[in-house]
């Protein structure tokens, strides 16, 4: 890595970090470390940090807030790109607005909420990136990333960019084109939104931060949601009535709260977690003969 780190600190890219523990930008405060860590302060710095990748042969991968993420004990071998500050540029006209993959979901719906505009209040209380939401198709209270994108900038693995439409995004439930078929990250998003009366859109947003606040454990590390519901059946009901609210393995539990949480009650490690998971996916198959598959993304070494 010394002469990767050494050319993109020449470059001036932005924060550069070698070993850098990724337990550090998790939600759930879990995960080894990353060789480098790169977090551009711009466009222009992340095209020339993948510029600088390719040319060292290095692999890469890009994160956004850490949520939705489990990160490998042994961390992710070479470069992980953090798309954060710089990379979080905000413009809105009139009921459009365009927005950077950096941009804190939370913030961006409460900001849009007091101009009176209306879309996002389903996103009120995802505490992930629009990067992220967008690749993921976060959604919730009957709502998604999927009725509101018009089109998104997207990072290939290759290095091209390229805008897609909410057509070729190919959105289902908390699923994207991203994820499989071309594996890219949103860079930046035009969103499509109404005009509404700013004191009911407050309100209706306020419910539901309320709502999450009231049934989801935010008081402990976690990464959101772990698994995909079932459909028709909800992946946390079952869990729930497996009797498996409050289960540990190592530092990871159950949440006593929703039983689609699994909380950093204390020090766990991605293993603990990993090792839950099955747990949960094996009693649930032999009680209900369900199979439930994870919605959190599980990335590194060894994952």
């Amino acid at each position: 890595m010394n002469k990767l780190t050494a050319d993109l600190q020449d470059a001036e890219v932005g924060k550069v970090i070698e070993n850098e523990p990724l337990a550090k930008h998790t939600t759930i405060k879990i995960g080894g470390p990353a060789d480098l860590l790169v977090e551009p302060q711009d466009l222009d710095s992340l095209s020339k940090t993948l510029s600088i990748v390719k040319k060292n042969g290095a692999k890469w991968r890009a994160i956004g807030r850490g949520s939705n993420l489990l990160v490998s004990d042994e961390g992710i071998e070479g470069v992980v790109i953090k798309l954060g500050t710089g990379l979080d540029s905000l413009l809105v006209e009139e009921d459009t607005i365009t927005v950077g993959g950096g941009y804190s979901l939370v913030k961006l719906s409460t900001m849009i909420s007091k101009k009176g505009l209306s879309g996002l209040e389903f996103a009120s209380g995802i505490p992930g990136s629009l990067g992220g939401a967008v690749y993921m198709n976060a959604g919730a209270h009957g709502s998604d990333m999927s009725k509101v994108l018009v089109k998104a900038r997207i990072l290939f693995e290759d290095g091209s960019m390229e805008w897609l439409s909410n057509e070729e995004m190919e959105f289902s439930y908390r699923t994207s084109v991203l994820q499989k078929k071309r594996p890219g990250i949103c860079l930046e998003a035009v969103l499509a939104l109404k005009t509404g009366t700013k004191e009911e859109i407050v309100a209706e947003m306020q419910k539901n931060k309320d709502y999450r606040r009231e049934t989801q454990p935010w008081n402990y590390p976690c990464a959101g949601s772990i698994f995909r519901n079932p459909l028709p059946n909800y992946a946390g009901q079952l869990i729930e009535d497996a009797n498996l609210k409050g289960y540990q393995i190592g530092g990871a539990k159950i949440s006593e709260m929703h039983g689609n949480f699994i909380v950093n009650a204390g020090n766990a490690k991605a293993q603990d977690v990993l090792d839950l998971i099955q747990y949960v996916k094996d009693t649930i198959y032999k009680k209900y003969q369900v199979k439930i598959e994870t919605e959190v993304e599980i990335i590194g070494r060894n994952s």
